[in-house]
């Protein structure tokens, strides 16, 4: 890797393009709001000596990439958004990366390299650490709620289980939407244990909040950003996403109280 200090000389549009394109593509993916990406891509380019027009689409990036004062000679990209799963983790260091190429003046082929590695690494934390901390997260929402420590017990039996299951069926690449029924169905099962038991004193706060960890909070928080700063299309885009997984959840948890014969049916 070339030295922090080296000046950065300026490489092609063409090249410039193909790496900003597949930037966006994985910010995009990883759940990154449009104006973050658009910060970035255009921090890199101005490190380049580049002029980036972006449009953010639901499933694609176009992007028009030119040298400043050079409106005539121009190259246009558009790539596919790139399928991966929400992570906190890959958009903190692809936007440390965009700083880290502009502080430092980083080469592109320095800055094509630390990509790489970047989407390469594994970010995810050892899985039953995480199905243990969302359990007790869950859990903790119970109490939250009023829940006592019987329910906030079967709300974490709930969650493990339908947590599992949903990381089992996601590897084996269901669809989301099946998966969201299929779990909240697991899980609303799970948490009327409490109601046909008689096991503690808020039987309906267990299987209220047995199923909150499915609740798909990113993509609506996203969608009201996207939503402020007018990029509607993606805006709308991911409140129907969202929308539609939450509607998903509630038919699992209708079909599990149905299938218990508790509730409302």
């Amino acid at each position: 890797m070339m030295s922090d200090n080296c000046t950065c000389r300026e490489p092609s549009a063409r090249d410039v393009g193909r790496f900003l394109a597949q930037y966006a593509s994985w910010m995009t993916g990883c759940g990154a709001t449009c104006i973050r990406i658009e910060k970035n891509v255009n921090r890199i380019a101005a490190t380049y000596g580049k002029r980036v027009e972006l449009t953010i689409m639901p499933r694609h990036v176009q992007m028009s990439v030119s040298d400043h004062g050079d409106e005539a000679e121009c190259l246009t990209l558009n790539t596919s958004v790139k399928a991966t799963p929400i992570s906190f983790a890959l958009n903190t260091r692809l936007s440390e990366l965009s700083w880290k190429i502009s502080d430092r003046k980083l080469p592109l082929a320095t800055a094509r390299f630390m990509f790489d590695r970047i989407i390469s690494a594994d970010y995810g934390l050892h899985r039953w650490l995480v199905l243990l901390s969302v359990s007790c997260a869950n859990a903790s929402f119970c109490r939250l709620f009023g829940g006592d420590a019987v329910a906030m017990g079967v709300v974490a039996v709930a969650t493990m289980a339908g947590y599992w299951l949903k990381t089992f069926l996601l590897e084996r690449h269901i669809d989301v939407r099946a998966v969201f029924i299929l779990c909240s169905f697991v899980s609303a099962v799970l948490g009327c244990s409490d109601i046909l038991f008689s096991l503690g004193s808020t039987p309906d706060i267990a299987l209220g909040t047995s199923v909150l960890y499915l609740v798909p909070g990113i993509p609506f928080l996203n969608s009201f950003s996207d939503m402020l700063y007018r990029h509607y299309i993606c805006a709308f885009s991911r409140f129907a996403d969202a929308t539609v997984l939450t509607c998903c959840l509630s038919a699992g948890l209708c079909l599990g109280m149905l299938a218990m014969n508790v509730g409302m049916f």
